[in-house]
């Protein structure tokens, strides 16, 4: 009897994580959402940039500044904490994401 408790009190600890659901969905759906304004602004941009004979980075840099707002929002849902390294990352992600819509509206291959 007493090998039966023992090995259900160490059975149903593991048995808790498929009872309930980690993670916030509210959060994940809004940072979806934020995801795709901030890539409608830079796609808008973008296309709105293409008339200039500029280098195509300068012009990814500009679009991207341009989207600053959005990212901004996107930055404050995801980077709760503040971390410096989250926010840069996710600053040059729209200057990554900006360039493949500078290219895209050229007409120019994107590897």
């Amino acid at each position: 009897m007493r090998f039966f408790v023992v090995c259900l009190v160490l059975l149903l600890p593991g048995c808790e994580q498929s009872f309930f659901m980690v993670g916030d969905k509210g959060r994940e759906a809004s940072i979806a959402r934020l995801s795709e304004a901030r890539d409608n602004c830079l796609s808008r941009n973008a296309a709105a940039d293409i008339t200039t004979d500029r280098d195509a980075a300068t012009i990814a840099r500009a679009v991207a500044l341009s989207c600053g707002e959005e990212t901004e929002r996107l930055v404050a849902a995801i980077n709760r904490d503040g971390d410096a390294k989250v926010t840069s990352a996710i600053r040059q992600n729209a200057e990554f994401r900006a360039m493949g819509y500078v290219l895209r509206a050229r007409g120019q291959v994107i590897f």
